[in-house]
């Protein structure tokens, strides 16, 4: 169990914690304080302990160790179950690619399970270990659900930066790879809203529950986290919004273009249309050619061919095509 077990806090009710090892963890009672458990649910111990030992309803248990998971809070009993994603800021990863965590959170236990590392989670230890950390189960899982949504802030400060430069470069008629970055960033957000929608939801659950452990207190700090998150999904949507509009200013700006090109190319064959039929027609190898004896015959000619695009130059200036 020492790999599957990240970690076991004992919370003193102050906001200091105290550590406790796996044989301390199996001697545990309701009467020694509020107990945190946070575990890797890939190993096989820690599997076989949250479906057996840990005395867990069969759902609760199940739904600790599923690989997929969407956000949500569901009561059963006393208790709550509760599975929340937080962006992804490992190393080599992209924020859009969110690590989910589940809880079973009941008055004295709190239980976690993990796959991969967030350091919200992280945060948390920090804040216990300096004692300035929650001090019942219902303000853990308040603090938890802050710290995820408060490490968001940056994803989507970093995401309005990106649509600000993406602007810029439209502008700026810098279209180079434009369009695989606009596309990128409207990926993201997409990805990103579709998993932060729900997680209000599971939130505003959460806040609706009538437990008697979870104070008045908890439910105003989680009121503030719920807003808190509904002002990130609305500056994502404004983002995915003008992700669009530049999206389509692009295009625009590309249509337009490749209609000036195609104008330049169409001037070009109408100027040369009746030039290349005149040359063609005299070029023609039969008798009767005009012109075929005079030695001034080609000039003539040529002189008539300026003439031609000279009167072709007048008549578009006329019609206002050039």
């Amino acid at each position: 169990m020492q790999q599957g077990l990240i970690h076991a806090y004992l919370l003193d009710g102050r906001g200091g914690s105290r550590r406790l090892q796996w044989p301390e963890v199996q001697q545990w009672t309701p009467g020694q304080g509020r107990l945190w458990l946070h575990f890797d649910y890939t190993d096989e111990e820690a599997r076989n302990w949250i479906a057996g030992p840990a005395n867990l309803d069969p759902l609760v248990s199940d739904a600790l160790l599923t690989e997929e998971t969407r956000p949500r809070t569901t009561s059963i009993g006393d208790g709550l179950l509760i599975a929340l994603r937080g962006v992804n800021l490992n190393p080599e990863s992209q924020p859009e690619d969110m690590v989910s965590i589940r809880l079973w959170a009941e008055e004295s236990r709190v239980i976690s399970t993990r796959r991969r590392r967030l350091l919200s989670i992280s945060d948390l230890c920090a804040q216990l270990d300096s004692g300035r950390g929650p001090t019942s189960s219902a303000g853990l899982v308040v603090a938890i659900a802050d710290l995820l949504v408060w490490r968001m802030s940056d994803t989507v400060d970093n995401f309005e930066d990106v649509i600000d430069e993406l602007e810029d470069r439209v502008v700026g008629d810098a279209s180079a790879n434009l369009r695989l970055d606009l596309a990128m960033l409207r990926k993201q957000t997409i990805t990103l809203r579709r998993y932060l929608s729900p997680q209000r939801e599971a939130l505003a659950r959460f806040l609706g529950e009538k437990l008697e452990w979870i104070s008045e207190a908890d439910r105003l700090q989680l009121r503030e986290v719920s807003d808190r998150l509904l002002r990130h999904i609305e500056d994502i949507d404004a983002v995915r919004e003008r992700a669009a509009v530049t999206q389509e200013e692009l295009m625009s700006r590309i249509s337009e273009q490749l209609n000036s090109r195609m104008y330049v190319l169409s001037i070009i064959a109408a100027i040369f249309l009746p030039l290349g039929f005149l040359t063609g027609l005299l070029g023609i190898n039969v008798g009767g050619i005009p012109g075929s004896e005079n030695p001034h015959a080609f000039l003539i000619f040529t002189v008539l061919l300026v003439v031609t695009v000279a009167i072709q130059l007048v008549v578009f200036r006329w019609k206002r095509w050039l």
